[in-house]
């Protein structure tokens, strides 16, 4: 199994980070917690990051900025658009979904992170759950929002574009944009967007599943408490998270995962995850 992906044209560790929890965690760091924190990270080998300007209303961007002044040397960073956080609103998370405030938002992610340019931008689509679903009057045609996109990737200010949260039939429609990657909910318990990576794998689009261990919201099962992952956690010698992390890069082999935590130890044990030949087991734990 391979430990790399080339994306945006970058070839990354197929682990990466997740920054949302520098800013949603229970016990969130301050700003130059965050920015000790990131630096830490990277020096574990870590060369791909994930965040969005509506993660802690730009402050976990703020200090991604701050961590890696110069571009040339920094990891890849991906971020989002699609919705902004107003702090005082219930709830703080609203749609932005206008091409107009796509643009922005990509203007206010190219700020804070102190960037010129975006390595990578997802459009966070907001019809379907988990999360906020934008009502109807706050939605807009995909092919406007990707028109937008497209628009400044011609300008520069974006390098690569990818969807979150969208249908088989959206992604299907966004081809002609030259989508490179796809941001979906989907882990061992919750596989409800398999048609979507069917479409991903069948089109060679890199898939980064968000809550790969199913933490996030309310309801959803923990990989880690299933029996057979526990089962086949102690036969390996090996963590139940990190059983669930190989799983998935097992099911295809340009997924890309991003795992956040606010403790390195569990950080360099997500990046081991990679490095993990479970066979057969891990393919057929589902089963």
């Amino acid at each position: 199994m391979s430990a790399t992906i080339e994306i945006s044209g970058r070839v990354v560790r197929r682990v990466g980070y997740g920054a949302m929890q520098l800013s949603h965690g229970r016990n969130r760091p301050s700003q130059d917690e965050a920015v000790e924190l990131l630096r830490a990270v990277v020096g574990l080998g870590v060369d791909h990051v994930d965040t969005a300007e509506f993660y802690g209303d730009g402050a976990v961007n703020r200090a991604i900025g701050r961590s890696f002044p110069d571009a040339s040397n920094s990891p890849l960073i991906a971020t989002k658009v699609g919705a902004r956080e107003v702090p005082g609103a219930t709830p703080t998370l609203v749609p932005a979904q206008s091409p107009a405030e796509l643009r922005e938002d990509v203007e206010a992610n190219l700020r804070s992170l102190r960037r010129e340019h975006l390595d990578l931008v997802y459009l966070r689509r907001l019809d379907l759950a988990p999360g906020i679903i934008a009502p109807e009057e706050r939605r807009f045609p995909l092919a406007d929002q990707l028109a937008e996109l497209m628009a400044m990737r011609d300008e520069g200010l974006i390098g690569s574009i990818g969807l979150s949260n969208v249908s088989a039939e959206q992604l299907t429609e966004a081809f002609p944009a030259g989508i490179v990657a796809i941001q979906n909910l989907y882990n061992l318990v919750y596989r409800e967007s398999e048609p979507v990576l069917e479409l991903a794998r069948a089109h060679g689009i890199a898939w980064i599943p968000y809550m790969p261990l199913g933490s996030g919201f309310a309801g959803h099962t923990h990989v880690t408490e299933l029996p057979r992952v526990l089962s086949a956690a102690k036969e390996l010698g090996t963590t139940p998270g990190q059983v669930g992390l190989a799983w998935l890069l097992a099911r295809y082999d340009r997924t890309m995962l991003i795992p956040g935590s606010l403790d390195l130890a569990h950080v360099r044990d997500n990046l081991a995850a990679a490095e993990l030949d479970l066979g057969v087991l891990v393919r057929t734990l589902a089963g």
